[in-house]
């Protein structure tokens, strides 16, 4: 017969200096999207039937049970009529004319091979903002509709090379910049062997 292990109780764990297992705060993020859901008075079916994203995946990106891709937070970004930037940029602290490096908000998105900087996040008065994006070798993201219909952007890239389609068109850059409206769909593709570093300028109509 298998004998049962002795439970140890919080306090004895803490007496033997045993540290107890802690749950991890929740994203900002997450917080902030429930919360955008809840000001709107929307249930999970009207975001899911808004945004094309399904109720099961919303509720567990609510509940911070898993991390939203960025497919999914531009879908949810164009419901509520916000670029990325800003949906981010609510959950920081109060806005300053200076940010340096190690102040701009940083979102990965390990699956996509994405890494998005904040450099100039949105700020009240001010209609534009830059993003500094970095895409990994094979790295292949796709946008089925703009966080805001009509956007304007200029992206200019840096280094590596980097397919974008813009409806049926397709623009391969290696140092150059293209300029556009955005209206439908969009993707990015590292097309070289390397990482791709761009900047992004976003301006809304």
């Amino acid at each position: 017969m298998k004998r049962a292990e002795p439970r140890t109780s919080r306090v004895e764990a803490a007496a033997s200096g045993r540290r107890q297992p802690s749950h991890p705060a929740p994203d900002p993020v997450d917080v902030r999207l429930a919360g955008l859901r809840a000001e709107h008075g929307w249930s999970l079916g009207e975001l899911a039937e808004r945004s094309g994203v399904s109720k099961s995946t919303l509720s567990r990106a609510e509940r911070a049970e898993t991390s939203p891709t960025t497919a999914l937070l531009n879908r949810v970004c164009n419901v509520y009529g916000r670029t990325m930037s800003q949906l981010l940029s609510e959950v920081e602290e109060a806005p300053v004319p200076v940010l340096r490096a190690a102040e701009q908000a940083v979102r990965e998105d390990r699956a996509a091979g994405f890494v998005r900087r904040s450099v100039s996040p949105p700020h009240e008065g001010l209609r534009g903002e830059l993003v500094e994006g970095r895409l990994a070798a094979g790295a292949d993201i796709a946008y089925d509709r703009p966080p805001v219909p009509g956007l304007e952007q200029h992206l200019w890239v840096l280094a590596g090379s980097l397919a974008v389609t813009v409806r049926e068109a397709e623009h391969v850059l290696d140092t150059g910049c293209l300029r556009l409206r955005v209206w439908g769909s969009t993707r990015f593709r590292c097309v070289g062997p390397v990482e791709t570093r761009y900047v992004l300028a976003v301006v809304r109509p």
